[in-house]
């Protein structure tokens, strides 16, 4: 389905809410004549860091949103960045599918590893950023929460890691007198013990 803008009245205030979940500058790859040309105008200025027509309504409702309920500080950039590209894609400026969000992973990928091999650690920091931006966007056309799928990921480290350090006080050992190839098997361990769990 070919993606076209189509022309908003609503007032950028009401449309945000701070708890819904946003999109990634994108890109439609099959043809240049699908491109919204507000798209286009913004890939023009984007060394000038300009930000497109569409949203320079919606970044500053969107600030003084956060600022009257006095979350600011409490919103994550992850969830930000998720609120931010989620508008930006009902506004027109998105990717066509999945396959372009892969794509321009794959992109920001081998420029991550151009900023390793440079060792500028300003670059390195600005590529991964762009990386970690570009896995908001392909969470959001997969209809998952980031924050979410984070936070689990985070919890399943911490269970895995608790499994580690109590095999290790069942032996009377603490980290510092076991080795990484002894708690890579406590590890092993933490996670075939899951999957039987699961199964009961």
């Amino acid at each position: 389905m070919r993606i076209q803008r189509k022309e908003s009245k609503v007032d950028p205030e009401r449309a945000f809410t701070p708890l819904e979940s946003p999109t990634i500058h994108g890109r439609d790859n099959r043809n240049k004549t699908s491109i919204p040309p507000v798209v286009g105008s913004f890939r023009r200025r984007k060394g000038g860091v300009k930000a497109p027509p569409f949203l320079t309504g919606f970044i500053p409702a969107l600030k003084r949103r956060l600022g009257r309920s006095r979350r600011a500080e409490a919103v994550s950039s992850l969830s930000l960045a998720y609120q931010l590209t989620r508008k930006a894609s009902r506004l027109g400026f998105d990717w066509p599918d999945l396959d372009g969000v892969l794509k321009k992973l794959d992109e920001e990928m081998k420029e991550f590893r151009e900023a390793l091999s440079l060792q500028n650690r300003s670059r390195i920091r600005e590529e991964l950023g762009d990386l970690l931006f570009v896995l908001v966007n392909i969470s959001r056309f997969l209809r998952i929460d980031p924050e979410e799928a984070l936070r689990k990921t985070v919890e399943k480290f911490m269970r895995r890691f608790h499994y580690i350090e109590t095999s290790l006080r069942k032996k009377g050992k603490s980290f510092h007198q076991s080795n990484l190839i002894e708690m890579d098997q406590l590890w092993e361990e933490a996670k075939k013990r899951k999957r039987g769990m699961s199964k009961c």
